[in-house]
């Protein structure tokens, strides 16, 4: 994809100006795109037990590199896949800790060949980079893209959502005005929901203990040392947004 093509996926450079002495609000919100023409899909297909998170790399020629950090999955279905994909040209591995990877790709097709089969309105495509919007996250789905990203106002959203709903699918997850509180647990990944959810069903959390660590493991299909870390990073991620932001900051 070109420098151009790859700013409508994923990002728009067009400054955000202060909206409210205007009376209007910034939103954020976090949404799928049901097209399983964007790229990587067939990557997140083959190892649906992974979560992948994508970035594009704007300073990196005509077609931007993605940087794919992968979490959970098998290493070796994974990189078999990214082998196997059309739109990946060669890739790399960064670096890995725990049970996070990450990849730097070279895209293999261009943004016509990559999604000029699926969707009818690719000027359309191109003109929402000049939304007043930045995308922060795209996580890559078997059916499509879960992003997430900040608006300027409701007419910037709004332009990403009608385009999506007249070419692909598009379902709204959630919709908040940006000084808005984000309700406790909304950025846990969904793998780490689940571990948190099955943990908790299972009795791990009870005093004393209803199940060990093992059984969780196996109710969510991982290892041992997997659902570990998985649970420890979603602990830390709620205290970090319920109990942390009730404490004093420390003394100097």
């Amino acid at each position: 994809m070109g420098a151009e093509d790859g700013d409508c996926l994923g990002r728009s450079d067009t400054p955000l100006t202060d909206r409210r002495e205007g009376g209007r609000m910034g939103l954020i919100a976090e949404f799928d795109i049901d097209c399983d023409a964007l790229p990587l899909t067939g990557v997140a297909a083959a190892v649906p037990e992974a979560t992948l998170a994508l970035e594009l790399q704007y300073n990196h020629g005509e077609r931007p590199m993605f940087v794919v950090t992968v979490t959970g999955g098998s290493t070796r279905a994974l990189e078999r896949a990214m082998d196997d994909a059309s739109d990946v040209a060669d890739w790399t591995r960064i670096g890995e800790s725990g049970e996070t990877r990450r990849y730097q790709a070279v895209p293999g097709l261009s943004f016509e060949e990559q999604l000029g089969d699926s969707l009818d309105d690719l000027a359309g495509l191109e003109a929402l980079a000049t939304a007043d919007a930045i995308i922060e996250r795209i996580e890559v789905r078997p059916a499509g893209w879960r992003q997430t990203g900040w608006f300027a106002d409701r007419d910037a959203f709004g332009r990403f959502a009608s385009f999506w709903r007249r070419n692909a699918g598009f379902d709204l997850r959630r919709l908040a005005r940006d000084g808005d509180p984000e309700p406790p647990g909304e950025g846990l990944t969904d793998r780490q929901d689940e571990a948190l959810r099955t943990a908790y069903e299972l009795g791990y959390f009870d005093i004393p203990r209803g199940a060990t660590l093992r059984e969780v493991a196996d109710e969510l299909g991982i290892t041992a040392s997997s659902a570990s870390e998985r649970l420890r990073r979603a602990q830390t991620r709620l205290i970090a947004e319920t109990v942390a932001t009730t404490w004093p900051p420390l003394p100097n």
